[in-house]
């Protein structure tokens, strides 16, 4: 059995080696907002944090994790009431249109406003050119990231969804 620390939850899980961590957190932990989406590391619909820095957790090998924090969706948020500031800044600009990428966009973008919470636009197609949204957001995603960028830097408690 191996130990795994998932938003700040220990998990005991039968990882088989070479079993990747995205597998784990799905079918073991039950924590479904991470998604499969390619299977190579090509699309960043997997994406999660491993201490602090976003992977591609399709072809992580769940053992490798054993001792570092992972932080999924479901982890993002401070508190049960509370979305992270990227979550509420998605709605406020009515990102999602399928959703599928959705929790993988916004993975990047947190580690990214975690990293740099003013990027440039520069800077953030570079963050998020791992991620493929098949809908072609592109645009409400950057529009959305300069969002939560100024509410993070806004003196506000609040400063998107009220």
């Amino acid at each position: 059995m191996t130990r795994l620390t998932i938003n700040g939850k220990e998990f005991e899980v039968n990882a088989p080696a070479g079993m990747p961590l995205l597998w784990v957190i799905r079918e073991q932990c039950k924590l479904t907002g991470t998604k499969f989406g390619c299977g190579i590391s090509q699309c960043g619909a997997c994406t999660v944090h491993l201490d602090g820095q976003p992977i591609r957790s399709c072809i992580t090998p769940a053992l490798s994790t054993e001792g570092k924090n992972i932080t999924t969706i479901e982890g993002i948020a401070p508190n049960p009431d509370t979305l992270h500031v990227v979550q509420q800044a998605w709605i406020a600009e009515q990102t999602p249109q399928c959703g599928y990428c959705q929790s993988g966009q916004i993975m990047s973008a947190v580690a990214l406003l975690d990293a740099n919470p003013n990027p440039s636009d520069e800077e953030i197609d570079l963050a998020m050119s791992g991620n493929i949204c098949r809908c072609g957001m592109y645009g409400r995603i950057k529009s959305a990231i300069k969002r939560a960028s100024e509410a993070l830097q806004s003196s506000t408690p609040n400063p998107i969804i009220p």
